[in-house]
């Protein structure tokens, strides 16, 4: 009898941590610092994906692939790719329009680049460290690295 009650308890707890779990929306970091294009635009699309699986996704564009968030962006962040013709710049723009996609550049990569934020595409901003830092180390926050 005992281990009967204990086992019910044990599921309604199971159950309740389920609910209290799934009405928390899962969160999303995705760090992009990869040069190559293909590598780029598939984090892109994985981030979109991720959001239409639910979650509340970021990115960080770091190195390289910060260019992508520039107004006046490489080719390679701007051309179109196979199989669908989307481009790495061209997603995150159609995400932050539509999903509400948060970017931000690393930073210290104006200040690499000798630029200011005028130089990047609207909507995107410098990230702080300290901010950062506590979103990826944040309950419930998965964080994925190119």
């Amino acid at each position: 009898m005992r281990f009967s009650k204990f086992l019910t308890a044990s599921v309604l707890a199971l159950g309740v941590a389920t609910t209290a779990q799934a009405e928390d929306p899962n969160k999303l970091i995705t760090i992009l610092t990869a040069a190559e294009p293909q590598t780029q635009l598939m984090a892109m699309v994985l981030t979109m994906n991720a959001i239409a699986a639910g979650a509340e996704a970021e990115m960080l564009l770091c190195g390289p692939a910060g260019d992508i968030a520039l107004k006046d962006a490489p080719a390679s962040a701007t051309a179109g790719q196979a199989p669908k013709g989307a481009s790495p710049q061209g997603l995150m723009k159609m995400m932050m329009e539509k999903q509400n996609l948060k970017v931000q550049v690393c930073a210290i990569y104006l200040p690499g680049k000798e630029a200011d934020a005028s130089v990047l595409v609207e909507g995107v901003t410098a990230a702080a460290p300290d901010a950062m830092g506590a979103a990826i180390v944040a309950p419930g926050t998965s964080v994925m690295s190119f």
